[in-house]
């Protein structure tokens, strides 16, 4: 089926949006800052997350997912994101994708700093509600992790 020049339109647009929602949240962790990145999840949105094959997580709902986060995030002192490769899958008002990310999580432990990198991938699913793209669910894998003691400091 040939889609019309509109339709592209549309596609390209919604891929664009989703792409943003998925930087937006990742920025928003960075910042720590889970009151707002709730916002951009469908009110009874789905969150589960493993740390190789074994669950970490499985939460249903704005305050379960920004209890659970909130509580992650409490172990670090810095996070940066660095999301990769996003393959978006449109159907009308939903969508879906998968996305590669690096994340470095720094921690404090015993007066010593030490770096926690992670290689994660996402399986998203999206619903537009209102004309936003919103997070209906996601499915976070830990698929690897380095943890090494940071040396140097910056100065």
């Amino acid at each position: 089926m040939t889609m019309t020049l509109e339709q592209r339109i549309q596609k390209l647009e919604d891929q664009a949006a989703i792409k943003r929602l998925v930087d937006t949240f990742a920025n928003m962790a960075d910042q720590m800052d889970i009151a707002n990145q709730m916002y951009l999840f469908t009110e009874d949105a789905t969150v589960t997350t493993y740390f190789g094959d074994t669950l970490f997580a499985s939460m249903q709902g704005r305050e379960q997912i920004a209890e659970v986060f909130s509580s992650f995030i409490a172990n670090f002192t810095t996070m940066y994101h660095m999301n990769g490769h996003l393959v978006v899958d449109i159907d009308g008002d939903r969508a879906s994708s998968t996305h590669y990310c690096l994340v470095t999580l720094i921690s404090e432990q015993q007066g010593k700093q030490y770096k926690n990198m992670n290689g994660i991938i996402y399986q998203d699913e999206y619903v537009r509600q209102d004309g936003q793209w919103l997070i209906a669910k996601r499915d976070a894998r830990f698929n690897w992790r380095d943890t090494s003691e940071l040396i140097a400091e910056l100065g």
